[in-house]
C-alpha cells in the first residue's frame, strides 16, 4: 500500500496514512480516462444551437432577375446561401450530444486519475478541514500553508463554511466525495482530500 503524509491546516505533518492500492495504486488506463473526459465534455453541451436553411428563411419567392440576357449568373432566389440574408448551407440544428460510458469504465478512469495524483505527489491528505465561520481570508491562509496553486478540495459531506469560504478563491474548487469526476481531477494540479473523505472513497469505490 502507498503511504502518504497527513497534514493539518497549518501545513505541518501530523502523521501518515496508508492508501488502498485498489483505488490509489492501480495501473493507469489512459483510454478509460480519455473516454471519461470525452463523455463529460459531451454531456455539458446544451445542443440548442440552430440556424435557418434556405427553405426556412422568409422571402425570396420572386426571381431576382431574368434567366438570360443580363450577362450575369442565373439566380432563382434571393434567399440562396450566396445572397446576403440567405439561408445557411448546412445549418446547425438542435441535437442531443450526450453519450454513455459503462459504469466500470468510468470507475476505472477515476481510479486511474487518483493513482496518477499519488504517483506525481499531487495528492494531499488533511487530518481535518473545518472553519468556525465563512471567511475567505482564512481559507486563503490554509491554501497558502499547504502551498496550493490550482487545487480541488474534497470533503466528506457538505460543510457550508468551507464551501462558501473557498467559492471566491481563483483556481480552487470544492466537492463532496460523491460528486467528484475525472475531468475536474485532471483540471486541477493538486488534489486535496480529508482523511474522512479518503476513508469514504475507499468504501464507495473499492
Amino acid at each position: 500500500m502507498a503511504t502518504v503524509d497527513v497534514y493539518d491546516m497549518s501545513g505541518q505533518t501530523v502523521g501518515t496514512m496508508e492508501l488502498d492500492d485498489g483505488i490509489f495504486g492501480i495501473e493507469v488506463n489512459e483510454h478509460a480516462v480519455h473516454m471519461a473526459v470525452v463523455q463529460y465534455l459531451a454531456n455539458q453541451r446544451q445542443g440548442t444551437k440552430s440556424a435557418k436553411t434556405r427553405a426556412e428563411v422568409s422571402g425570396g419567392g420572386i426571381k431576382p432577375r431574368p434567366q438570360k440576357g443580363t450577362g450575369r449568373a442565373r439566380q432563382g432566389s434571393t434567399r440562396a446561401p450566396q445572397w446576403t440574408g440567405g439561408g445557411v448551407v448546412f445549418a446547425p440544428k438542435p441535437r442531443d450530444f450526450s453519450m454513455k460510458v459503462n459504469r466500470k469504465l468510468k470507475r476505472l478512469a477515476l481510479k486511474s486519475v487518483l493513482t496518477d495524483k499519488v504517483n506525481n505527489n499531487n495528492l494531499i491528505v488533511l487530518d481535518r478541514l473545518s472553519l468556525d465561520e465563512i471567511k475567505t481570508k482564512e481559507m486563503r491562509k490554509i491554501c497558502d500553508n499547504l502551498n496550493l496553486g490550482k487545487a480541488m478540495i474534497v470533503i466528506d459531506g457538505s460543510d457550508r463554511n468551507v464551501i462558501l469560504s473557498a467559492r471566491n478563491l481563483p483556481g480552487v474548487k470544492t466537492a463532496a466525495v460523491n460528486t467528484i469526476n475525472v475531468y475536474d481531477i485532471l483540471r486541477f494540479e493538486k488534489f486535496v482530500v480529508t482523511k474522512d473523505a479518503v476513508e469514504k472513497m475507499q468504501e464507495v469505490y473499492a
